[in-house]
């Protein structure tokens, strides 16, 4: 071995400990309940975890600033009776969504969970039962709620469910984030939400959009309730005003891709 290659294993050993050193000195999340801060119209809003934070936890909650691409996600602890008629029109735009769904979910709705992955969609873990993550502090009681879901998405698709993971309602802390790495999971916040989970609150059409439309961003992680009527209603519409606006949908893999 010459002089040349001792030189590059001893720059490459140097870099690799920097890196570790790095990580090691990133700070801890705060434990809570994920919420975004938006400073200016289109533009990146801040979170309660940084990028940088998020991504040494194998975790995201927003793509590239630098491209216009959305990542459209659902999230449904139960079907309200819309799910088929937000895939027509999926379908109908070719966009490929991201739906994070609890347990209960795929015990009553097999045939739109099989509907889903048919399609293209990518079905994550919302948990067996949606409970507060961050309270469960043993990683054995934490795995079981993943792996439920896990056991039931096999058993209706005959496939291995992707190990993407969102946490009910939002709520997260270090211990949570690190539990779900050591599983081989990657968490999926968002950047980009409004309130549409009520039932008995639907926003009006005009509502929905004065929200999400001066809020859209590059690279925006959009969380959507498919249990929603209005998101129901106006999605085709949404899609359509996403894309006259020069926005390209991607898939919450990418996120992770770099």
């Amino acid at each position: 071995m010459g002089k040349k290659d001792i030189a590059i294993i001893i720059g490459a050993l140097a870099a690799a400990i920097l890196l570790t050193v790095a990580q090691l000195k990133q700070p801890a999340v705060t434990t809570g309940s994920w919420g975004l801060h938006f400073s200016a119209e289109g533009q990146t809003p801040s979170g309660p975890a940084s990028i940088q934070q998020l991504k040494a936890l194998d975790a995201a909650y927003v793509g590239n600033s630098g491209e216009k691409v959305l990542y459209l996600t659902f999230d449904a602890g139960y079907e309200n009776g819309y799910t088929d008629g937000i895939l027509d029109v999926l379908d109908k735009h070719g966009v490929k969504a991201a739906f994070f769904l609890v347990g209960d979910y795929l015990e009553r709705n097999g045939d739109l969970v099989r509907r889903m992955v048919e399609e293209g969609h990518i079905v994550g873990n919302h948990t067996a039962s949606h409970p507060d993550m961050s309270k469960i502090e043993d990683k054995t009681a934490f795995s079981k709620e993943l792996q439920e879901v896990e056991t039931l998405f096999q058993e209706i698709t005959g496939k291995e469910l992707p190990k993407f993971y969102r946490p009910p309602q939002g709520v997260y802390s270090q211990q949570n984030l690190e539990h779900a790495k050591e599983l081989g999971y990657k968490t999926v916040f968002w950047s980009l939400a409004y309130a549409d989970w009520d039932n008995n609150k639907q926003p009006t059409r005009d509502q929905a959009f004065s929200k999400l439309m001066p809020r859209t961003h590059n690279g925006a992680v959009i969380l959507l309730h498919a249990t929603s009527k209005t998101n129901a209603e106006i999605l085709d519409e949404l899609l359509t005003a996403w894309e006259s606006q020069g926005y390209r949908f991607d898939t919450i893999d990418k996120l992770f891709a770099t």
